[in-house]
């Protein structure tokens, strides 16, 4: 048995986004992958904690919240004592970055290489709205990852991508950086049901049949993929963009013209509808260390085209259509193929389906659980060699 302790803050922040997903999803699969071992949860006081009826191995720590400075103070100080008074053998840090107890073992998460590219480098990354507090958060985040690698014991990351950009950007020991796939939640399904699904549309004034996609992740190439499709899919068609926060400027140019929809912070049931009723998934993100979106449209039976870069066609593993970020020409074609051919988007659909069902958080929660073990089994040969080297000397 082990004692294990995670930092498991992003579900004390009313956070959103991949990473919360993650953390989510994840945290509940260790709990029951990991019967025989003891879980204690590190949270804050900063929002109610999301997780309800614990399994008896595991508890919940709170930390102290006043205000973001006290998450700094948790971060380089409090937690990491914390887990020492609680003798955790193996400390998760699920979000990038963490220092773990003395004594114990310490596992990062790192969701990609964003927070160790040169500092230079991401601040000119695309889509990216600057503002003072969006730069100083980034200079934290860079510094937190580059010197909580230096303590981890182990890394884990969600993709081989990952995993290779990693250990081009730092120093980190390739062999000590282990790839686990997400997982789709068990809840999400294919909304068949034509009442839910003339709600939904009639709820967003949906009339015309529609792609769907994300209005952060390039909007641009979409846009102007769609000028080049022949008139008659424009007019039979239309794009609906979904959001989380305000979008790229050319989303509200677009809607302006009439050539799409905007839906900004939807319910999560009705993104799940609208993935269910959409004639594609468009997904051309500049970078992605995994890909969310992409295995959750094809559970929902959305035909997906995403982008040919980083860690996404590792993800769609042959079962969606690939372009470059910023070729508009090749996604027009795309998109005039399933549009246009109900055979293609079919065949599509039947390959999306087959490649979602191999991502499971059971097997992402079994997987992780064996990664602990090895970094504890790092840890007490690090221990050994460092007694046998005091002998010695």
């Amino acid at each position: 048995m082990m004692r294990i302790g995670i930092d498991v803050r992003y579900l004390s922040h009313g956070l959103v986004g991949g990473v919360h997903t993650y953390v989510r999803n994840l945290v509940p699969a260790l709990l029951a992958a990991g019967a025989e071992h003891e879980f204690i949860l590190y949270a804050d006081t900063k929002a109610p904690f999301e997780l309800r009826d614990l399994p008896a191995n595991a508890q919940v720590r709170y930390l102290p919240y006043r205000n973001a400075l006290s998450s700094v103070a948790s971060d380089m100080v409090r937690l990491g004592r914390v887990m020492s008074a609680d003798r955790v053998e193996v400390a998760h840090f699920p979000t990038n970055y963490g220092f773990g107890p003395r004594g114990g073992a310490t596992v990062i998460t790192l969701h990609d290489a964003m927070t160790l590219m040169p500092l230079s480098h991401t601040l000119r990354s695309k889509g990216t709205r600057w503002n003072t507090r969006a730069r100083a958060m980034t200079i934290y985040l860079y510094c937190c990852s580059h010197l909580a690698l230096r303590r981890a014991d182990l890394v884990l990351t969600v993709s081989d991508h990952a995993r290779r950009e990693i250990a081009r950007y730092s120093r980190y020991d390739a062999g000590r950086i282990v790839p686990i796939h997400h997982g789709i939640d068990a809840e999400l399904r294919q909304v068949t049901d034509p009442v839910v699904l003339a709600e939904v549309r009639a709820r967003y004034g949906l009339e015309r049949p529609f792609i769907l996609a994300d209005g952060l992740k390039n909007p641009a190439v979409i846009v102007r993929a769609w000028q080049r499709l022949p008139q008659h899919l424009r007019d039979s068609h239309t794009i609906v963009f979904f959001s989380r926060r305000e979008p790229l400027p050319v989303v509200r140019e677009a809607e302006a013209a009439g050539q799409c929809r905007l839906l900004l912070n939807i319910p999560r049931a009705d993104l799940v509808a609208l993935y269910s009723m959409a004639c594609a998934f468009v997904f051309p993100s500049w970078l992605e260390g995994f890909g969310i979106p992409i295995v959750e449209a094809m559970t929902c039976g959305a035909p997906v085209i995403c982008a040919d870069n980083s860690a996404m066609p590792e993800v769609a593993g042959g079962a969606a259509l690939l372009c470059n970020a910023e070729d508009d020409h090749t996604l027009a074609a795309h998109l005039g193929r399933v549009l246009g051919d109900p055979d293609e988007a079919g065949r599509l659909r039947t390959l999306g389906f087959t490649r979602a069902r191999q991502f499971s958080w059971q097997r992402a929660a079994e997987q992780t659980l064996a990664a602990y073990h090895r970094a504890a089994g790092i840890t007490v040969t690090g221990a050994d060699n460092r007694r046998l080297q005091a002998q010695q000397g």
